[in-house]
């Protein structure tokens, strides 16, 4: 590891693998292959250790960095927000089910659109910076 927060390969692929798989999963049962929902519980626990390990050491580098903690702490909230709703939506009372039912697949698209920017979009725009930086101190 390179740079203060950077997670390791294994860490990173690990993250991706299980927010996206949650996500994809929850998609396709939103779009009404029903098939899916205990592949997307399954996928859920694997998010949730996905987010376990960052918890230690990358949001706290990052906040402690000062970078991307507008859409770092957005995905807490929201991964926060989607382990309650969805141990609502099994545990929770019939009569809150509709609306639990609504706030979990829109914060679950919500995420994934977050979660994009925050690794993917962020990213690039960083190893353009850092092209540039290193084409000007060679020029």
């Amino acid at each position: 590891m390179s740079r203060l927060g950077k997670m390791p390969s294994w860490q990173k692929w690990f993250v991706i693998l299980g927010l996206l798989s949650c996500s994809l999963t929850g998609i396709a049962y939103l779009l009404g292959t029903h098939a899916l929902l205990s592949w997307h519980g399954i996928t859920a626990v694997m998010a949730s250790l996905a987010l376990g390990t960052i918890l230690p050491f990358h949001l706290k580098a990052g906040l402690k960095a000062n970078r991307k903690i507008l859409s770092g702490i957005s995905q807490l909230v929201c991964l926060s927000t989607l382990l309650i709703t969805g141990v609502l939506l099994y545990y929770g009372p019939a009569e809150i089910r509709d609306n639990t039912i609504l706030v979990h697949w829109l914060i679950g698209l919500l995420f994934l659109a977050i979660f994009l920017f925050h690794s993917l979009i962020i990213r690039t725009q960083s190893s353009l910076v850092n092209s540039n930086l290193n084409k000007s101190s060679t020029s």
